[in-house]
């Protein structure tokens, strides 16, 4: 069974792969990797510490690349000025692929459409998921318990095909998922994309510290932990990276958030190695047409 689906064709992909965007991490370097492997890569725009640097990365990725990336724009959390700077940059570059997050994407819709792009919105429940494809998304990432960074409650078993059933948009499975196991168990819910940020942080060309790599490789899912004590939205993080007066319901203190506190899903648990971009993507081809061939 090929590694493809009506949404990662559309979008030009060679398999229905995204890496997510990853706060301070994702970098321009896994973007490209990404684009080259056949599969979306993703940034947030906010990565790019000022309008500066975030028109240089996309001048470096279009002088470099004519295939698709995304950028995530996070409608909430990001200040009004500087939102709609980075909208008129993915603008002027027609970034092929926008992910809106922690807001209306509703004006964002509408000035993607009309550059030609793609617009996915992220969600951890149906109501918040039909309010944006009201809005007219092209698609709904549904962001299961366990992902790294911001995540939600619902087991993706349910998460995952309950939108499906309820949605008429593409839908995007987010959630512990690093191998092609997991693609293929994602495929079998009903979704035509998978969003992996974990198993990315373990790549080569990942912004991440090396001891960070490192500590994605040596954690297992136990080592997680989900609170909303950090950043005052519920999300997961390294157990390690807490310091060692934190409870689950105080701040932590006396540590850089983001910078010392280290995010990652329930997916480390399939971790092992830090490896290229590209040579991940093989492993993940190879492990889903593995997974395959079992059920046939």
């Amino acid at each position: 069974m090929p590694l493809s689906t009506p949404l990662s064709r559309r979008l030009g992909l060679r398999y229905p792969i995204v890496a997510a965007p990853m706060f301070i991490i994702s970098n321009k370097e896994m973007l490209l990797a990404c684009a080259e492997a056949g599969i979306l890569g993703a940034m947030p725009s906010l990565n790019a510490r000022t309008l500066d640097k975030l028109r240089s990365d996309l001048e470096w990725l279009r002088a470099r690349t004519d295939k698709p990336f995304a950028i995530n724009m996070t409608i909430r959390l990001t200040d009004p000025e500087r939102l709609m700077a980075d909208v008129a940059l993915c603008e002027e570059f027609e970034v092929p692929v926008w992910i809106t997050s922690y807001g209306n994407p509703t004006p964002f819709v509408q000035r993607a459409h009309a550059k030609g792009a793609t617009v996915f919105h992220d969600v951890i429940n149906l109501k918040h998921a039909k309010k944006a494809e009201s809005a007219g998304v092209d698609g709904i990432i549904g962001v299961s318990a366990g992902a790294g960074g911001h995540a939600g409650r619902l087991t993706p078993y349910a998460l995952i095909p309950y939108l499906r059933d309820n949605l008429s948009v593409p839908v995007i499975a987010a959630g512990a998922i690093s191998t092609g196991r997991q693609i293929a168990a994602s495929l079998a819910l009903g979704a035509e994309l998978v969003y992996m940020g974990t198993r990315f942080i373990a790549s080569a060309e990942c912004g991440a510290q090396d001891g960070y790599k490192q500590m994605v490789c040596d954690s297992g899912p136990e080592e997680i932990v989900y609170t909303d004590k950090i950043s005052g939205v519920h999300a997961n993080f390294l157990r390690r990276t807490l310091p060692e007066d934190w409870t689950p319901d105080r701040t932590p203190e006396g540590a850089k958030r983001w910078k010392e506190i280290w995010s990652a899903g329930h997916g480390v648990a399939e971790i092992t190695d830090i490896l290229p971009i590209e040579r991940i993507v093989d492993d993940l081809v190879r492990e889903y047409h593995d997974a395959v061939a079992t059920l046939t």
